[in-house]
């Protein structure tokens, strides 16, 4: 249950701390005290958009913080299922820091993105505010419900249905993937043979494009290597008085003859002697290579145009030798499938004819179920709608049958109701007026609160657009709901107040040149005076403070039967 609220410097409220308690919570005070804003600091704490407007004028910062003691097992369960660390004492403190540029959601001090926060906050308390009732206007929202009633303890069906429909939609989009193909068969398979075909016809062999690339540089400098293998070889030969071959004849001549007359030059002599050996033995192989290099312009073509193939199969198909071979490999695969497009065809039309049918006879068995369900919860919507004051009600759930399945199965579901003896049902929302839709979702509440296992109701202005017996009916339902619930609302009927089992007043109030709302719980003796004040308004006289006592009285003597 909600334990303990803190708000601090939010709107109107300087700071404020409430110990709520099990049962029946009321909210009252006058129009302007900020009813409003107790409630919205809940919402905000449990994921509401929050905005920097809502903190209090001359403070940087508000700060909402909840307190939950929670109880029944399978909410703790599903909280862990959540990674939600539940403290020793079943405590989970929700708390939220609004700032001007951001606000910061922790569970147990933890930081936790909205999502969690609002994923836990579901399995803590259900809020039904003042216009929740309208979602009874769509639709969509009453199978939702149903589903609630019928599954909230087993969801295996409901999975099953889900994963069925999973597989026949793979199964549909490969069957209409392939029949689109189909139409497109003759056009792709001219166009993907061209491409396999083109490849194969190269003949590619990886890594031949870098060696041919290398010859082709060498041959298209050709003249420029032979002309320099020519210099060379004439700057190093001997056939020229220049060349070094002669300089190096002419060398050794000269230090030979004076050798003879100093012996210590023999050493020079013999090491030009071996430059010269080196020098003639390079300067022969320098004219084998000569003669050996030559220029073919046909392999010269031959080359350029095996390369101007390779470039271009890899503009079209890829960068390397490798991908384009790859390309056309995956090409002729798809050439092969298409040959034999009709017989995969015919496997995918029984594949998903199968898939059809476990997908309807889950979806049979998922109606079947809910069928049995809402003949249950058809009989405890009436019992809490009469409870409601709708004496004369007759309310059904009618199912139809959709032409298309989804996740659902093909079940579509509309609440039809007559208040009045007599008259033919209809969909709710050709029906029911502002204060009727009120007390239907009021019915739905308490019927789906003890399946769903939500420890804490709230209700904001659940009263609206009702008054006399019909809030007298109102105020005993919300008591019946609080036997087995921690319940809050916030109201403006008497008829609701005086069944609180804790009873708080929300005020307005001015200090030090400021607007302040505070709240406070009151004593049986101030319990009476706010009954009094909402039973007349200003003028509280004598008569009105016995109505107010009397009131309260009758309202013990129903909870306690």
């Amino acid at each position: 249950m909600l334990y303990h609220l803190h708000v601090k410097n939010l709107a109107l409220i300087d700071e404020i701390e409430i110990d709520f308690h099990d049962h029946l919570n009321i909210l009252t005070g006058e129009t302007g005290a900020g009813k409003s804003i107790i409630l919205g600091s809940i919402n905000l704490a449990l994921g509401a958009k929050a905005s920097a407007d809502m903190i209090r004028n001359g403070e940087e910062e508000a700060l909402v913080e909840l307190v939950f003691v929670v109880e029944k097992e399978e909410n703790i369960q599903k909280l862990k299922n959540l990674d939600v660390n539940i403290r020793e004492d079943g405590q989970v403190i929700i708390s939220r820091k609004i700032t001007e540029k951001r606000s910061i959601c922790k569970i147990n001090d933890e930081t936790v993105t909205i999502g969690k926060l609002k994923e836990a906050a579901s399995f803590l308390l259900d809020i039904h505010g003042q216009h929740e009732h309208q979602s009874l206007l769509k639709k969509e929202y009453h199978l939702e419900v149903l589903d609630r009633f019928a599954f909230s303890k087993d969801k295996k069906i409901k999975e099953q249905v889900a994963t069925d429909m999973k597989q026949y939609e793979k199964c549909l989009g490969k069957w209409k993937e392939l029949e689109q193909l189909k139409q497109e068969r003759a056009r792709k398979m001219s166009f993907l043979e061209f491409e396999y075909k083109e490849i194969e016809e190269a003949n590619l062999i990886a890594g031949e494009d870098s060696s041919l690339e290398q010859e082709y540089k060498k041959m298209e400098n050709a003249k420029e290597i032979m002309g320099n293998l020519s210099s060379v070889y004439q700057a190093t030969g001997y056939e020229s008085g220049n060349a070094a071959g002669s300089q190096f004849s002419t060398a050794l001549k000269k230090l030979g003859q004076i050798s003879e007359y100093d012996s210590g030059l023999q050493d020079l002599y013999e090491q030009l002697l071996n430059l010269d050996n080196l020098l003639n033995d390079f300067n022969k192989e320098m004219k084998v290579y000569e003669d050996e290099f030559t220029f073919d312009e046909e392999s010269y073509r031959e080359t350029e145009k095996r390369l101007y193939e390779i470039n271009h199969l890899k503009s079209k198909y890829g960068d390397t030798i490798e991908s384009i071979i790859e390309y056309g490999q995956n090409a002729k695969e798809q050439y092969e499938k298409m040959l034999h497009i009709e017989e995969e065809a015919k496997r995918l039309e029984v594949e998903l004819e199968q898939a059809k049918e476990i997908l309807q006879k889950s979806s049979e068995e998922l109606s079947k179920l809910r069928k049995k369900a809402a003949k249950e919860l058809e009989e405890s919507i009436v019992e809490a709608l009469k409870d409601l004051n709708f004496m004369e009600v007759d309310f059904a759930i009618e199912f139809q049958e959709k032409q298309e399945f989804s996740s659902n199965g093909k079940d579509e579901v509309t609440f039809t109701i007559s208040t009045n003896a007599g008259e033919r049902r209809r969909p709710i929302w050709e029906v029911a007026s502002g204060g009727e839709l009120s007390r239907i979702m009021l019915a739905l509440k308490s019927v789906l609160a003890d399946m769903d296992e939500i420890e804490t109701l709230i209700f904001d202005e659940i009263d609206v657009g009702i008054s006399g017996r019909t809030a007298q009916k109102v105020s005993e339902r919300m008591a019946v709901i609080s036997k087995h619930h921690q319940v809050m609302a916030i109201t403006h009927l008497p008829q609701i107040a005086a069944m609180a089992d804790y009873h708080f007043l929300i005020e307005k109030n001015a200090e030090n040149g400021k607007t302040i709302t505070n709240i406070y719980l009151l004593k049986e003796e101030d319990q009476i005076k706010e009954l009094a004040r909402m039973l007349s308004g200003v003028s509280i006289t004598d008569t009105v403070m016995e109505s107010a006592k009397e009131m309260k009285k009758l309202a013990q003597k129903t909870k306690s039967n």
